[in-house]
Formats: C-alpha cells, structure tokens, sequence
C-alpha cells in the first residue's frame, strides 16, 4: 500500500540510488497521510546543517481536525537517517547534475516511510528513448502471452 506517489519523478530522472527514511510529522499530519492527503509532485530534498529535508511535499489538514489555523501544508519536514548515511549522500549530490528526489510514501510497520532516490535529469532524446523501450517490452510481453 502507498500512500503516495511521486509518478512523473521516474520519467524526469534517471535514478541512480534509492534510499529509504523517515520522517518527523506530527499526529495530525499521520492521520492526514493514511488518509490519502499527501502529495510529492515538485517536491525536492535539500542537506542543510548536515540534515535532510524534505521541500514541496504537500500534506493537507487532516479532515476531522477542527485547529488548522496556523498550520502550513508544505513547510519542510526533516527526514530521518543515521549520520554516516547522510555523509555519503552529501559526497554524492556535489557531483554537478546530481539531486535528490522523492519517490513514494508508505508504511513500514506503524511508521511512515519516503523512497527517495539520487537522481540526474534526463534529457528529452533519453524520455523518449526510454519510452520507445517499455513500448518495446510491453510488445514482446504481448507476443510471448
């Protein structure tokens, strides 16, 4: 089960790594989650102060929740991950084209948790080279059926 989906994000990129954290959230934007009312599309990672960062992710006021007054959908949210993890993967981001890009949110147990990968743009001659090759598999698929 995923509660959300970054679906344009493999078309755009080409990933290279894929990684998994958590994130810190509050009980009101859990509930808002399980309940569908995250959003990853446009969102980015940024590393500041040796952390992880969640930028863009857009998670609605949970539905049944009377305060949400003050509260912002798409303030930063720190992702969760041990130290040595985050070095390597500020080594990897200073290479030029390289960023971090989310995937999906799901659970892992009573946690909620974001696939992230480390990603280089892709250019418009390789969206369409890739799409030429899944055409391609989805044709021998059919013949081999």
């Amino acid at each position: 089960m995923i509660f959300a989906e970054n679906r344009k994000a493999r078309h755009h990129y080409e990933t290279l790594e894929e990684y998994e954290a958590g994130l810190v959230l509050s009980g009101q934007e859990v509930k808002s989650i399980r309940e569908g009312g995250a959003n990853l599309t446009g969102s980015h990672i940024s590393i500041e102060n040796g952390e992880l960062w969640v930028k863009g992710m857009r998670i609605a006021p949970y539905s049944k929740s009377g305060q949400t007054e003050g509260y912002d959908p798409e303030h930063p949210r720190k992702l969760l991950m041990r130290k040595t993890e985050i070095k390597q993967i500020w080594g990897k981001t200073q290479q030029k084209g390289l960023t971090l890009i989310p995937f999906s949110l799901y659970p892992l147990g009573r946690h909620i948790k974001l696939k992230f990968g480390l990603c280089r743009g892709k250019k418009a001659h390789d969206k369409r080279e890739s799409l030429r090759r899944r055409d391609i598999e989805r044709d021998v698929r059919r013949n081999l059926e």
